[in-house]
């Protein structure tokens, strides 16, 4: 796949609408400047990763052994916004970053907790924690149930059930969505990552699928995307516009799956 991180830190971002350079605030966007932001990144020989189905391309279930002594964090942070509200946020200023080996992480879960497992050149893997050692979660293709502790031995994770800012269902209720799709397969499922199933259990909206909602110019997602040390490029920040949430997760789990190394605790 290649050294994606280091392409994107040296792209020119001169084409690219900019809002508030210290908040992320799109607000200062001028509407003829609005561009889709999909192809921005990435041309369309890249290398698709996703956990949706075909070819296993994406998270693996293997461990890997050159992730069982990870260094220092090095994470790509954004914020994302749907017209002027905040709907998404991974910034170390108001998120904790830190990631934990998947046994200490098992000991932090409780039913309806959606798990981050992170890997070095793949897109994170998202899953719902049920209960007793078992998460849901889609996986090339297809909804199933497996131990967390075995999907994330030799990798490192986080709980991240505040990186959208939606109102959370119940948790018996997050846990009641996961399940009810379990055994579904590639032809019957209507997300395109894991990310977006397990982010449709715990908030339930449709937004999360495929084809979910409408395009409308009215309607319209802002990702700010925080280059360098400190989740910062100079004190600057670069936004890509996009028509769909779908759009804005899909290119997000592009730009993760350059690559990083982890701290474990």
């Amino acid at each position: 796949m290649g050294n994606h991180l280091e392409r994107i830190t040296h792209l020119s971002y001169s084409e690219l609408p900019t809002g508030d350079p210290s908040t992320g605030d799109p607000s200062g966007l001028e509407k003829e400047e609005l561009r889709v932001g999909v192809a921005y990144f990435f041309s369309d020989e890249e290398e698709e990763v996703d956990d949706g189905g075909g070819g296993g391309v994406g998270y693996s279930m293997t461990p890997c052994h050159s992730q069982e002594s990870p260094g220092p964090t090095c994470e790509l942070e954004y914020s994302a916004f749907c017209s002027q509200e905040c709907i998404f946020s991974k910034l170390r200023e108001n998120q904790d970053m830190t990631v934990y080996s998947a046994k200490t992480l098992l000991s932090m879960c409780k039913p309806g907790d959606l798990v981050e497992i992170l890997s070095n050149s793949q897109a994170p893997h998202w899953a719902v924690y049920e209960h007793d050692d078992q998460v849901i979660h889609l996986h090339q293709g297809q909804i199933r149930k497996d131990r967390l502790t075995e999907i994330g031995q030799g990798r490192h994770g986080r709980i991240v059930n505040s990186r959208y800012r939606f109102r959370p269902l119940p948790a018996d209720l997050v846990v009641q969505n996961a399940a009810g799709h379990l055994g579904l397969n590639t032809g019957d499922i209507c997300w395109t990552n894991s990310e977006s199933f397990a982010a449709w259990c715990r908030f339930g909206k449709r937004e999360f699928k495929a084809g979910g909602e409408a395009h409308s110019a009215e309607q319209q997602y802002f990702l700010k995307v925080h280059l360098g040390a400190g989740g910062s490029c100079g004190g600057r920040g670069h936004t890509l516009v996009f028509r769909s949430l779908e759009d804005m997760i899909r290119e997000r789990r592009r730009v993760d799956a350059s690559g990083a190394v982890f701290r474990s605790q």
